[in-house]
């Protein structure tokens, strides 16, 4: 299928405007129109229904939506893997949440790109559902993540313990309901476990959705707040923040997950330096 089929589709969805998308597009409205006559020739189902408000997705089209990014998406991978194919021996993809990457797999790419230079590494941070899905498309080739399901075709392999535990840089330590706390995000698992186990502090203040960097907040400001221990047991030992005595600790483990048909040989030396990195967690 015509690739512009789908990024036509796409943006008619986004816009909810034939006349929209051709403008966004830079291309005509027929020619917007004819793509998607096309496409719904090909599909055998009208994908919009039109009226003098726009254009809105039928039930068809909702179900062709994730396809059509999903085509996307594959198409991208194609065409990265093959201009980087003039210059290295091979194209790792890898995705993960982002507190995953702070302090462990950006050490692990530092690795890669130290003794295995000739493979071109492409990172990126994503929910646990939307990595699981591509790794079944084919756009990724290895994710690490926390409780992953496992669809057939993939390995799951347990790489660590990952302990989010509370720490504070107030002076008195955390209470029910304390005006001091900031909630940081870190996951649907966390979120539901967090909830359970504090339930009056379900509107705090403040919410960071920015990972390790709410930590330079604490620093700065008396506050308490969760982080994964790797990333503030130096800050811990220096003194800076405190870890409260008592407080509950969520515990999560880490996965790696990867096709279970693959070359052994290549993925061999990059599996094993993922587990040599774990390994200096303990």
């Amino acid at each position: 299928m015509d690739i512009n089929l789908a990024r036509t589709f796409l943006m008619v969805a986004e816009t909810g405007s034939f006349i929209d998308a051709a403008r966004k597009m830079n291309i005509t409205q027929s020619t917007v129109s004819a793509r998607i006559k096309g496409l719904e020739d090909i599909l055998g189902r009208p994908l919009f229904e039109r009226s003098k408000f726009g254009a809105e997705l039928t039930g068809a089209g909702n179900q062709f939506q994730k396809h059509a990014l999903a085509l996307i998406r594959v198409w991208q991978h194609a065409q990265l893997e093959i201009n980087l194919s003039a210059l290295h021996r091979d194209h790792l993809s890898v995705g993960a949440p982002g507190s995953l990457w702070d302090g462990f797999l950006l050490k692990w790419v530092s690795w890669m790109r130290s003794n295995i230079p000739d493979i071109s590494v492409s990172a990126s941070s994503g929910l646990s559902s939307v990595l699981t899905q591509r790794l079944i498309e084919g756009t990724l080739d290895l994710a690490l993540m926390y409780r992953p399901t496992q669809p057939p075709g993939l390995t799951i392999e347990h790489l660590f313990d990952e302990e989010f535990v509370l720490v504070t840089s107030a002076r008195t330590a955390l209470g029910r309901g304390a005006s001091d706390y900031v909630f940081i995000d870190w996951g649907s698992d966390f979120q539901e476990d967090h909830a359970a186990e504090y339930p009056e502090l379900s509107n705090p203040g403040l919410n960071l959705d920015l990972g390790s960097i709410g930590i330079d907040y604490l620093l700065a400001n008396p506050a308490s707040a969760y982080f994964p221990l790797r990333m503030v047991k130096t800050l811990i030992a220096r003194g800076r923040l405190k870890q409260p005595k008592r407080a509950r600790k969520f515990n999560y483990p880490v996965f790696m997950v990867y096709p279970e048909a693959r070359d052994e040989e290549a993925y061999a030396p990059i599996l094993a330096g993922l587990r040599r990195e774990a390994a200096k967690l303990g």
